[in-house]
C-alpha cells in the first residue's frame, strides 16, 4: 500500500492534531505517495533499528518517539539523530513516528499500560481544551433530517459513547434573491419567508473540513447560513494520563510487586509506601511528573509514571505512592498496542516488532 494509507489510518485513531505543541509526531522520513510492503515497529529509531530495518528489507520504521524533534541544519553524520536520518533517506527507508498524539487518545499508551496492570475503569485524567467546536446552521424543515445526517456522517454530533447528538430549534428566516442567485426556493426579488430548523452539533476540530463539506454538499440552499464557535470544554476522551482502579485493593507493597511483575520491571524507585490500601491508581507513560497535582486531586493512592527528580518526590507528600518504574518500560508496551492496531485493519501486511533493545538505560544488578 501506500504510505498515506497507512499514516491516515493511524491519524484517525490518533489525530496529529492531539500531539503536544514540543512534538514532532508524523512522517520524518519519505513520501506519503510512496509504496511500502513491510513495517517494522519500535519505540525508539536508533541506527540499530535502521540497520535491522535495512537487513530485513523493511521499507518504513513506525517508532513511537520521533527521532527528530527539532530542526536540523546538517546532515554530516554528527550527531546519531542525523546518522539516523541519512541512512534510513540513503535506503529508501520511510520514518514514521506517533507520540503525544498516542498519548493523549484514550484508547492509547495510558489504556495499554492499565490493562498490562490489569486496572478497570479507566478515564483521561486530565481531559483536553481547544479540541472541540459547535456548529451551528439553519435548514429547511423537510430537509432537515436529510442535511443532519450528512453531518452526523462526516463526524459531528459524537459525545462519548454516544452519536448523532444535536439540538435543533424551529424558526422562521427570511431571505430576498437578487437577479443573479438561482434560489432553491422563493421568487427572484422578492422577500421570502420558510419554517426553518436551527440546528446545533458538537465536533473535534480535526473533522472541520469533512464536517462543513458534507453540510454544503446536502444542503438544499444556494447559500448555506451558519456559525462555527470555539469551545472551551475539556475533551473527555483526549488528554493527558488516566485514572483507573485495581479489581481489588491490595496494600502498597504488594502493588509495588504486582507492577514489577506485571510490566516486567527489574527496579522500581518510589515513595515512602504508605499504611492504607491501593485501588485508585494514576498512570502517565513516559514523563509523568507533571501529572502529580492531579494524580492526588483526582484521589489516586498511586501514581505510576518515569522521570521524576529527587526533589519532585518529596511533593509527593504521603497523599500517595510515586512509582516511577522507567520511561523506556513504562512505553515498552506500545509497540505492542501498535501493532495490534495495524494488524486488525491490514492483516495482510507484514508487520513485526524490532528485535533491538532501545533502551538505553541499563541496570547493573
Amino acid at each position: 500500500m501506500q504510505i498515506k494509507e497507512l499514516t491516515n489510518y493511524l491519524e484517525s485513531i490518533a489525530p496529529s492534531n492531539y500531539q503536544e505543541s514540543y512534538d514532532n509526531s508524523g512522517l520524518i522520513v519519505g513520501h506519503p505517495d510512496a509504496e511500502i510492503n513491510k513495517a517494522l515497529i519500535s519505540l525508539d529509531c536508533t541506527e540499530a533499528v535502521v540497520d535491522e530495518a535495512i537487513a530485513g528489507g523493511f521499507d518504513i520504521i513506525i517508532s513511537h518517539h520521533p527521532i527528530v524533534f527539532k530542526g536540523l541544519k546538517k546532515f554530516n553524520g554528527a550527531t546519531y539523530v542525523e546518522r539516523v536520518v541519512m541512512k534510513a533517506i540513503a535506503h529508501n527507508i520511510a520514518v514514521y513516528a506517533i507520540h503525544t498524539n498516542l498519548d493523549s487518545v484514550a484508547t492509547g499508551v495510558n489504556a495499554k499500560i492499565c490493562e498490562t496492570i490489569g486496572l478497570n475503569n479507566c478515564k483521561i485524567l486530565v481531559p483536553k481544551k481547544d479540541i472541540l467546536k459547535k456548529l451551528s446552521f439553519f435548514v429547511p424543515i423537510a430537509q432537515a433530517d436529510k442535511v443532519k445526517n450528512a453531518v452526523y456522517e462526516a463526524g459531528a454530533g459524537e459525545i462519548g459513547n454516544y452519536s448523532n447528538c444535536s439540538f435543533s430549534i424551529e424558526g422562521t428566516g427570511s431571505f430576498k434573491a437578487n437577479e443573479k442567485a438561482d434560489p432553491y426556493i422563493g421568487d427572484e426579488g422578492e422577500l421570502h419567508f420558510e419554517k426553518e430548523q436551527k440546528v446545533e452539533v458538537i465536533y473535534p476540530i480535526q473533522n472541520e473540513r469533512k464536517i462543513l463539506a458534507a453540510l454544503l454538499d446536502s444542503h438544499p440552499y444556494e447559500e448555506v447560513a451558519y456559525d462555527i464557535y470555539s469551545l472551551d470544554n475539556a475533551y473527555q476522551h483526549v488528554g493527558a494520563g488516566m485514572i483507573a482502579e485495581l479489581p481489588e485493593e491490595m496494600d502498597g507493597l504488594a502493588f509495588l510487586q504486582h507492577l514489577k511483575k506485571s510490566m516486567g520491571l527489574q527496579v522500581i524507585r518510589h515513595t515512602q509506601i504508605l499504611d492504607r490500601k491501593i485501588k485508585r491508581v494514576a498512570v502517565c507513560g513516559g514523563s509523568g511528573s507533571f501529572l502529580l497535582k492531579n494524580a492526588i486531586a483526582a484521589q489516586a493512592d498511586a501514581f505510576v509514571t518515569a522521570d521524576f527528580k529527587y526533589h519532585e518526590f518529596f511533593d509527593a507528600e504521603e497523599k500517595l505512592i510515586i512509582a516511577d518504574i522507567g520511561h523506556f518500560e513504562s512505553e515498552q508496551f506500545t509497540q505492542h498496542l501498535l501493532l495490534d492496531i495495524i494488524t486488525k485493519k491490514f492483516p495482510n501486511f507484514a508487520i513485526r516488532l524490532t528485535e533491538s533493545n532501545t533502551n538505553p538505560i541499563k541496570y547493573l544488578s
